[in-house]
């Protein structure tokens, strides 16, 4: 049960500087008083601001704190739960939400949002819908039960009846079966693969054990094959520098036939022009008796003789070119036989390199293929590993569908649990259960505020109404007066229930005027009546500015504005 003692605030609304407070636990009954505007409902914004951070009218938290001094606004409550003292204070300007435990305040959440639902969760245990329900009935912002849309209304009774647990299980339970199917499509993952890479492993290991020598002896074949190639080149090779030993041997004996040929064409053009010297001499003479220059006689034995001596020079000159040409000729000769063992020896050495490369060619893939029937002889030799792998592969195949079917399993209980966790299952058990003691409640508190009809609710809290003057009505067809008797009909029996659950009993009922618009004076009196002598373990406030009442309760607490701000009044 939350024993709520008592509750001070300070510009808050309009309320000045100096704290306001009111005591719950001091008098059963207490009538709040005062003119419109003097402030009498702002208990009722104080409670729900300090529990829930939100006021109960519609009121935007700016305007919460006082206009004239701008800051320092604070509202504190106090309680206890379960022999634990309890108090929250919440401010503006600055901004302030702590949560007091026996006089020590606690450590503060990262975020306002969380460290609110751990004070609804664990403390108050209701939410700011289940808590107007049951602690405040007003007549502005207040929306009663009956206009609640269903989900709200389930929200409600789930808090009354303390299984609000289910919701929080059926949670769970999602993030389970969420998380579950993830390990699930997980394991089967793992378990296409697995049964991929034994397929694998067993195809390896026939081809090991079935073509494994097969293997071998082909790439032996390919291997002598390759090396008979290399044979028969590395003959070739050798054949083919034997010539090229020959031709160069040749080679030699023609060389430095160029060298010569230039030595002979340069005697040759001495000669050419010795004959051309000799030529023109005996052209000379045997042209001239008489010397051009100097016109005088040449003498006739010396023209002869010169003539003569030209002629036997000129013989000499013709016989020793003929020699000359014929050397010139035989040097050619060697000249070209040269060049022809040059090419032949370019050609032979050109197969040679050809020879070289193809001999190299093979070795590599001698190589590759000495590399390859090693790694095979090696695999049948360590098959056994092989196989030690495919029982890995294969155990860890066992042990997979071992997990997927615990994890199938599983799901299965998750999938039953969360069948019985929805709204249609336990919770809806538990709801039946109570419905005839609800029903019974509210019909109770109707009859003694005179209004007899037979108002029922069922599983999915919709109303029925039955009388003998009534047919076909619902909560919308009656009057406001008539609306308001259900609305404080249903409060008391949640205060009931809670009472009898012990879940979210507590001490405190705070009505706002109840009585100035719906309830007429019968109605009024019926309804003092219960609040003094049915509900006797609650501390009672009733905020009205109706006239007349004040000796009907046991205190009063009256309203008023004071150079402008709101303060209690002695009376």
């Amino acid at each position: 049960m939350i024993l709520f003692e008592k509750i001070r605030w300070k510009n808050f609304l309009s309320t000045g500087n100096q704290y306001t407070e009111i005591n719950f636990t001091k008098d059963n009954t207490t009538l709040i008083v005062g003119t419109n505007g003097t402030g009498k409902s702002t208990v009722l914004d104080a409670l729900t601001f300090s529990l829930f951070g939100k006021p109960f009218r519609k009121i935007n938290k700016p305007q919460l704190i006082n206009t004239v001094n701008e800051k320092d606004c604070k509202v504190e409550v106090e309680f206890v739960v379960n022999a634990t003292e309890w108090k929250v204070v919440r401010g503006i300007r600055p901004n302030i939400f702590e949560i007091w435990k026996d006089g020590k305040v606690l450590d503060q959440f990262s975020h306002s949002a969380d460290q609110q639902k751990w004070l609804e969760q664990n403390v108050v245990k209701m939410n700011y819908k289940s808590f107007t329900q049951i602690v405040i009935l007003g007549s502005s912002t207040f929306v009663p039960f009956m206009q609640l849309t269903g989900n709200n209304r389930r929200e409600v009774i789930e808090d009354l009846l303390d299984i609000k647990i289910f919701s929080s299980m059926n949670s769970i339970i999602k993030e389970k079966i969420r998380s579950t199917r993830e390990d699930i499509k997980v394991l089967s993952l793992k378990k296409e693969s697995l049964t991929d890479k034994i397929k694998m492993q067993k195809e390896f290991i026939d081809e090991i054990e079935s073509r494994g020598n097969e293997n071998i002896e082909d790439k032996k074949r390919k291997s002598r094959d390759l090396g008979e190639e290399v044979c028969v080149l590395i003959l070739e090779n050798e054949h083919t520098e034997e010539e090229v030993g020959e031709l160069t041997e040749e080679q030699q004996k023609v060389t430095g036939a160029t060298e010569k040929l230039r030595t002979l064409g340069g005697l040759r053009g001495k000669i050419s022009q010795k004959v051309a010297t000799i030529t023109k001499e005996h052209k000379f003479f045997t042209d001239n008796v008489t010397c051009p220059t100097c016109t005088q006689p040449i003498e006739e034995e010396f023209r002869i003789n010169k003539v003569e001596d030209a002629q036997n020079k000129a013989k000499e000159l013709q016989s020793g070119y003929k020699e000359l040409e014929e050397a010139i000729k035989n040097e050619e000769e060697r000249e070209r036989h040269f060049t022809q063992l040059s090419k032949e020896i370019t050609q032979l050495t050109h197969g040679i390199s050809k020879n070289n490369t193809k001999i190299a060619g093979c070795q590599r893939q001698i190589r590759d293929l000495e590399s390859e029937i090693q790694r095979i002889t090696d695999q049948l030799a360590n098959r056994n590993t092989e196989h030690e792998t495919l029982t890995t592969f294969q155990d860890n195949l066992k042990t997979t569908y071992d997990d997927l079917s615990s994890k199938k399993d599983t799901i299965s209980y998750y999938d039953f649990s969360y069948s019985l966790l929805k709204d249609g299952g336990v919770k809806s058990k538990i709801i039946k259960k109570y419905l005839p003691l609800i029903n019974q409640h509210v019909n109770r508190y109707l009859q003694m505020m005179d209004f007899y009809i037979n108002f029922t609710l069922d599983e999915e809290f919709n109303e029925t109404v039955q009388s003998p003057i009534h047919e076909d009505f619902s909560y919308a067809s009656f009057s406001e007066g008539e609306k308001m008797r259900i609305d404080l009909a249903l409060l008391f029996t949640w205060r009931e229930v809670a009472r009898m659950k012990n879940s979210v009993n507590t001490n405190l009922l705070i009505m706002d005027e109840v009585f100035d618009s719906s309830l007429d004076g019968m109605g009024t009196d019926e309804f003092l009546k219960i609040i003094k002598y049915v509900i006797t373990d609650a501390n009672i406030f009733v905020i009205s500015h109706k006239n007349g009442m004040e000796d009907r309760f046991d205190s009063v607490l009256k309203f008023d504005k004071v150079k402008g701000f709101s303060s209690i009044v002695e009376t």
